[in-house]
């Protein structure tokens, strides 16, 4: 899940990080005390979860707090990138004397966390990683032994920062890794972190993201943000189908049916998880057809839960069909999937035969599942087909009917 700018500058405020004096607010009025509180010129920032709020217009300077009010009013009607903001923040128009970048982020093929830091901050890091690729330094850290002061000295060092700079950049460094491991964190940014005139440093902006499956662990730190429950958060708020999705995945605790993602096709999936769930989605594009949903399935569900996905997909609008296909399982029982999905066809009065355009779930009581399919006329496919082949059918009857 990916936090707002207000949000990730209060983690890294609680982690001892240097902040400026910021504050978030919904309302224009308010927007002016802040300012007025905080003193001379001030940054009002949208709050929006996608990049390019600079150049749409949602970043805007004020010399007074009059003049941040106004400001505010427009940002805060400010669409940007299909987002309406969650509100403003206001900041300090901080004396910088330099910037500075840095982050952690996962690598999947190290699987290791990875430090990145440059000297050369407030602008996208890959453009200085082509730019000046030696102002770029790079350190993988374990994740479970304990993170050493010399890992952040020896990563800022190599890019050339000595003297105090370097001794006041290794904590703020040290300090963001350790967040990073604690937090649960995909990615961990500070873009700039900004040296002021007086040789101090502090956070003029920071990105975090959290791996979804840790919220659990981190409840009291969602609550204090702020953070509903039903959010799901990638590059943009959740839609209404997708808090629908977590709320069907919330019915019980047995197995998986949800993560749900919201597109604009018109065939609804309802597919494995993990692996199989990517393979799928990618299957059905490269086949052609148009997805209206990304989700994952799995884990032996309930014949209530898998109906209730089921039931979303299919009340989707523009969904012709749905298919319902998952890779060989050993841990969810076939017939459990077909009966939650018949029973979802079956309450919404609609022809189970008509509205699933295949069914292939091959493995556990695949026979019980099959029969069942069988009396409602539902065409399925056993692990004879192809992945790609199920796709390709599924792909070819939406066809059909359009």
């Amino acid at each position: 899940m990916r936090f707002f700018e207000y949000e990730a500058r209060e983690i890294v405020k609680r982690a001892g990080i240097p902040v400026t004096d910021f504050g978030f607010t919904r309302d224009a009025a308010e927007a002016k005390e802040i300012a007025a509180r905080i003193g001379g010129p001030t940054v009002i920032k949208s709050q929006v979860l996608s990049g390019g709020r600079m150049k749409a217009g949602g970043v805007q300077f004020a010399d007074t707090p009059e003049e941040a009010q106004t400001h505010a009013e427009n940002v805060l009607k400010l669409e940007i990138n299909g987002q309406m903001p969650r509100g403003i923040l206001v900041d300090p128009k901080a004396d910088i004397d330099q910037e500075f970048y840095v982050g952690v982020v996962w690598d999947g093929t190290a699987k290791q966390p990875v430090i990145i830091f440059s000297p050369v901050g407030g602008i996208d890091i890959e453009q200085v990683a082509e730019e000046q690729p030696d102002k770029v330094g790079r350190r993988h850290f374990s994740n479970i032994l304990p993170f050493s002061d010399y890992i952040a000295k020896e990563v800022i060092a190599s890019t050339g920062v000595t003297g105090s700079d370097l001794n006041k950049l290794v904590p703020i460094v040290t300090k963001l890794a350790k967040l990073f491991v604690e937090k649960d964190m995909t990615l961990a940014e500070i873009n700039p972190l900004g040296k002021l005139k007086d040789g101090s440093f502090v956070a003029l902006d920071a990105h975090m993201d959290m791996e979804n499956e840790a919220r659990g662990r981190h409840k009291a730190l969602l609550a204090d943000l702020g953070v509903a429950d039903e959010e799901t958060r990638e590059a943009r708020e959740a839609t209404p189908f997708e808090i629908a999705g977590e709320a069907v995945d919330a019915m019980d605790h047995r197995g998986v049916a949800g993560n749900v993602t919201e597109f604009d096709g018109n065939l609804g999936l309802v597919i494995g998880a993990g692996g199989g769930s990517l393979t799928l989605f990618d299957a059905v594009r490269a086949q052609g057809g148009d997805p209206a949903n990304y989700c994952e399935i799995g884990g032996n569900p309930s014949v209530n839960k898998a109906c209730g996905l089921a039931k979303l997909v299919l009340q989707k609008p523009g969904v012709d069909k749905i298919a319902v296909m998952m890779s060989i399982v050993s841990n969810t029982r076939v017939d459990i999937v077909a009966r939650g999905v018949i029973k979802a066809c079956l309450e919404l009065d609609m022809d189970p035969a008509e509205k699933i355009a295949i069914f292939r779930i091959p493995g556990a009581w695949e026979d019980e599942g099959f029969l069942i399919l069988d009396k409602y006329g539902v065409e399925y496919a056993d692990r004879s087909v192809s992945l790609h082949e199920a796709a390709r059918r599924a792909v070819e009857k939406i066809g059909a009917a359009a």
